[in-house]
């Protein structure tokens, strides 16, 4: 009925002949590119769903939603109608890395009036940054569910867009393509300065600590 998910990112060491003969049906939408697993374990994800009930939430390397290596399997996924919602995340939520990630919601079962449809959020913004790590807090999260919940525009921040509208885009995915970005703010700009200014203190101590290292060996 619900499956929650985190595959391994991007691994190109993987049996792509087995699943192109996937004797469970797997393979639905088509052999994954060898350097890239993401549409396998998708495929596996959504073929284990309840036909009637099954829903899921899957995060992801953005790198799914616009890859040309996948674009054949992008387009009939997204003309199965299954997916409900991508939610773009910030940069940093990954220890000591810079990729930003995405949360990928199907449902099987979607609402007479979110059929045809997809929303879309743009929460790369919605992060508290410390000691140059990004955090989700509950007031993020809460962000998130309830435009889930909604279902409907905000400016800057969510978008609904039809089978149509993403078919017009040659079926990408990208969040940045159907969500406006708005104008920064000063308030804006001293919150990236705050971030900027605490990443490069972080970064100012472990360099001291790493000196020092070296000098006592």
């Amino acid at each position: 009925d619900v499956v929650l998910a985190n595959p391994p990112y991007s691994i190109s060491a993987w049996n792509r002949e087995m699943f192109a003969h996937d004797k469970y049906g797997r393979c639905f939408l088509g052999v994954p590119p060898q350097r890239f697993a993401d549409y396998a374990f998708i495929q596996h994800i959504l073929a284990s769903m309840d036909p009637k009930s099954g829903r899921s939430a899957i995060l992801l390397p953005h790198g799914v939603l616009f890859r040309s290596d996948e674009a054949d399997i992008r387009e009939k996924l997204v003309e199965t109608d299954v997916i409900e919602c991508i939610i773009a995340l910030g940069h940093y939520l990954f220890f000591n890395s810079a990729m930003i990630s995405c949360v990928m919601i199907c449902n099987n079962n979607k609402k007479a009036e979110r059929k045809g449809k997809i929303l879309f959020v743009d929460a790369e913004n919605e992060v508290t940054r410390k000691n140059a790590q990004s955090f989700l807090e509950d007031k993020h999260i809460s962000r998130m569910v309830n435009t889930y919940r909604a279902f409907k525009n905000e400016d800057g921040y969510s978008k609904v867009a039809t089978i149509e509208d993403i078919k017009s885009e040659d079926y990408k995915l990208s969040v940045s393509l159907y969500v406006e970005g708005v104008e920064d703010t000063l308030e804006d700009i001293d919150n990236a300065f705050d971030n900027w200014n605490q990443s490069s203190m972080g970064l100012s101590k472990e360099l001291f600590l790493l000196t020092e290292l070296f000098k006592n060996e």
